[in-house]
């Protein structure tokens, strides 16, 4: 509630911390998502940069000279590391989301301009491109076709020929997919791009500032950025692996002239002329100046010196998993990012829980069911206390997986049998389970039941219907 007069600031800093102790720590690395903490010393230099530029806007190029000279600085990086020719051009937005929905957006308008006559255009992407397509197609009344995988993870490119249309506008590839860390055949849908003349757009907001690096330790990389002819836009995120504040992205265009698709503007205001590079209209200059700083300061040899303590470290993981029975790695990751999985009758969300109930917190994927890691620099410093806890999870899981598994048989059955048959309110009312746990003030740390029950589900739209409940709830203002 707002108070009625101002309070303390030493009552409001206590409240603040009293509600930080109720969630994940974000800088002890036991974090597996979410996060991409590098260490003290790089949070120090962003927190002095940030508040330097706290109260700044960046909406207006011109009134902050400072600021447009760190934005244009923070693209010239990015277009040198990924290539891109001196033809393009670049802007820093709030997050991959947010260059995906220009890009979008830009091919959108692009299209209208190429062919009118097209009533719904429609992007193709592999099922495991980033839901920030899905949502900025909603946004821009875009089409989303999405097309299967091959057993490795990656795009299946022959799908994705057989899904193009006269409606076709923009394919999609990633690099590497979030879900499994795989980097999909970029040069193969490059070809198919520039064979049926039509945009593509690489999703590298995961791998823009780690896979160059990589690259430059002598790992094997798939080609994946502006080298490849036919990559026509790319997006890569700062707060990722260029261990940068929320929020900052680079969006690329291989041409300046495809970048001014994304720009709106207006001259029949009151208040004048109004133009807007991107999405949003005021714009955190403390982000861009934080993202400045830290890649000034980390400079190549510090983001070299990153890239190959996460890589040592996934490699670590990976070696684990594979020597360790029921585990496995979900298809073929080419980066830092590994989804492990059980084979039955292991449950590999009940090996989740056990891993949160030590103090890990590692997001839950499904289709099929596994443990999701970003692997940063942060957890070369705690892989080996992660690794024994795992060790004891999977002893646990094991222990417990035959005499549970006639549970979830019943389980499943009663649920495909309820979602099929049972009046759409009663659906609701079972969702409330789910839901249940948004309103706690902590951090869930037992998931297994509420993703077994939403692996059994029917169809992907039974379990949007879950999600919009629980977001619903949890956003009870």
């Amino acid at each position: 509630m707002l108070p009625k007069e101002g309070r303390p600031i030493s009552d409001i800093l206590a409240q603040i911390d009293s509600l930080k102790e109720r969630e994940w720590n974000s800088t002890d690395s036991r974090l597996w998502s979410l996060v991409y903490y590098h260490s003290p010393e790089v949070l120090e230099v962003a927190r002095q940069a940030y508040g330097r530029y706290i109260m700044e806007n960046a909406l207006n190029p011109m009134a902050f000279p400072g600021v447009r000279f760190m934005e244009n600085e923070l693209v010239r990086i990015a277009k040198a590391l990924l290539h891109a020719p001196s033809t393009s051009g670049g802007v820093v937005t709030s997050g991959g989301t947010e260059s995906i929905f220009l890009a979008l957006k830009a091919a959108r308008d692009y299209s209208r301009a190429e062919k009118p006559h097209l009533a719904q255009p429609e992007i193709i992407a592999p099922l495991s491109a980033h839901p920030a397509f899905d949502k900025a197609a909603h946004y821009l009344g875009l089409r989303m076709i999405h097309t299967p995988l091959l057993p490795d993870g990656s795009a299946d490119v022959q799908a994705m020929e057989a899904a193009i249309s006269e409606r076709t506008i923009l394919l999609v590839g990633s690099a590497p997919s979030y879900p499994h860390g795989v980097i999909d055949p970029i040069p193969a849908i490059a070809d198919l791009a520039r064979k049926y003349n039509l945009l593509f757009h690489v999703d590298a907001c995961v791998g823009g500032f780690i896979l160059p690096f990589l690259e430059k330790l002598g790992i094997a990389v798939p080609p994946f950025d502006f080298r490849v002819e036919g990559v026509t836009s790319l997006s890569a995120d700062l707060h990722k692996y260029g261990y940068t504040p929320k929020g900052a992205s680079i969006l690329l265009y291989r041409e300046r002239s495809l970048r001014k698709y994304q720009f709106f503007t207006y001259g029949s205001w009151p208040g004048g002329v109004y133009a807007s590079a991107s999405f949003a209209g005021t714009r955190s200059a403390g982000a861009i100046a934080a993202a400045w700083a830290v890649l000034q300061y980390l400079g190549e040899k510090g983001l070299i010196a990153a890239a190959q303590a996460a890589w040592d470290t996934t490699q670590r993981i990976r070696q684990f998993v594979e020597n360790t029975p029921p585990l496995y790695i979900v298809g073929k990751p080419n980066a830092t990012i590994l989804a492990i999985g059980a084979y039955p009758p292991a449950d590999i969300y009940a090996i989740g829980d056990e891993l949160s109930k030590r103090g890990w917190h590692i997001d839950r994927q499904h289709r099929p069911p596994s443990l999701h890691l970003t692997v940063t620099v942060g957890h070369a410093r705690v892989v080996e206390a992660f690794l024994q806890d795992l060790r004891e999870a999977v002893q646990i899981e094991q222990g417990r997986a035959s005499r549970r598994s006639w549970q979830r048989k019943l389980l499943r059955s009663s649920l495909q049998i309820g979602m099929a048959v049972l009046p759409q309110r009663w659906v609701r009312g079972l969702s409330r389970w789910i839901s249940s746990s948004a309103r706690s003030n902590r951090p869930p740390r037992r998931t297994a039941a509420l993703y077994g029950m939403m692996a059994a589900l029917p169809s992907h739209t039974s379990v949007e219907k879950l999600a919009e409940d629980f977001l619903d709830k949890a956003l009870e203002a």
